[in-house]
């Protein structure tokens, strides 16, 4: 029985949108202590506020001040926060309708254990010690036996109102090749590159998917690809990645190997990047301890006819 390969990965990238009158109130106002919502054409209080009327989509910029005491609407215990999440211990995900608003906020509640939530319980902004302008100005809620804290007269108008937000997009995962490419990433540890033959169109597939694109027929026959290939079509990179070690600017392309119907990609070294073209011949270049080509660079042959590349473009 072959090993299962298996690896964590990561998909992380930073969203960044400018905010309109009403998301900037909201979010400034919890820089400063202050929880907004947004009144609608019949009278409700929407909080968090949104910019249309959910039923009429009329426009909303009515802002107004709710108070940070509220009941918990309904709940659900979380035994074992995630990276990332409000609190480190376990706690309770809650909807809380805050006094004056109409509608519940979703956030967590510092709660020693299942038993001590309820609906109906009342509960409490805990602010974060340093605010910057977002959700996570509110650290939590918590349990509140006290008064029902009154609702200011706050407008929403500040002097240093937000105008934008980052918010880090992360998913964390562990992907398993399977059969096929757990055959190529085999074929790379040793310098190899591999494909799989469809039986029915006949055509090679690199990197192998263990099933045909087009036919939807399984694959099996393996077929030893390049290592030499054709630069189809390709892109000048200007902006670094962060986690990536390459000087740009530089070029990333798509490679058809000989002998592979499907151009894989892959980034050009050797050669200035002004001077990278379709058709040029390239090969794979190896580090010590690598499990797959660092780059390709010009291996000195005559550049590629065109007519032998274009079906792969």
């Amino acid at each position: 029985m072959p090993e299962v390969l298996s690896a964590p990965l990561v998909v992380e990238f930073p969203f960044t949108r400018s905010l309109g009158p009403v998301q900037s109130a909201f979010l400034t106002g919890l820089r400063e202590r202050v929880v907004l919502g947004v009144r609608t054409t019949d009278g409700r209080t929407l909080v968090p506020p949104v910019e249309y009327d959910p039923v009429t989509a009329a426009e909303l910029r009515e802002l107004v001040e709710v108070a940070p005491t509220g009941t918990v609407t309904t709940w659900a215990w979380n035994h074992a926060p995630r990276r990332g999440q409000p609190l480190a211990t376990p706690f309770a995900w809650v909807l809380v309708r805050l006094d004056g608003a109409d509608t519940a906020l979703l956030h967590a509640l510092d709660a020693p254990g299942p038993d001590a939530v309820r609906t109906g319980m009342r509960v409490r902004v805990r602010w974060a010690a340093e605010r910057t302008g977002a959700i996570t100005d509110i650290a939590c809620f918590e349990p509140h036996d006290g008064e029902p804290a009154p609702p200011g007269g706050h407008t929403g108008a500040f002097e240093h109102p937000l105008t934008g937000i980052v918010t880090p997009a992360r998913l964390d995962y562990t992907y398993s090749p399977g059969r096929a490419q757990s055959a190529y990433l085999d074929a790379l540890s040793a310098r190899r590159i591999v494909g799989e033959r469809c039986p029915s169109c006949r055509k090679v597939y690199v990197p192998p998917r263990g099933a045909c694109p087009t036919c939807g027929v399984a694959t099996a026959e393996q077929v030893d690809v390049g290592p030499r290939g054709t630069v189809t079509t390709f892109c000048i990179v200007n902006i670094k990645a962060r986690n990536l070690d390459i000087e740009v600017p530089y070029v990333y392309a798509h490679i058809a190997l000989d002998g592979a119907d499907l151009a894989l990609h892959a980034r050009i070294g050797g050669i200035p990047y002004d001077r990278v073209r379709m058709g040029l011949r390239v090969e794979p270049v190896w580090t010590e301890g690598a499990r797959h080509p660092d780059h390709y660079r010009p291996s000195g042959e005559p550049d590629a006819p065109y007519e032998t590349y274009k079906e792969l473009l």
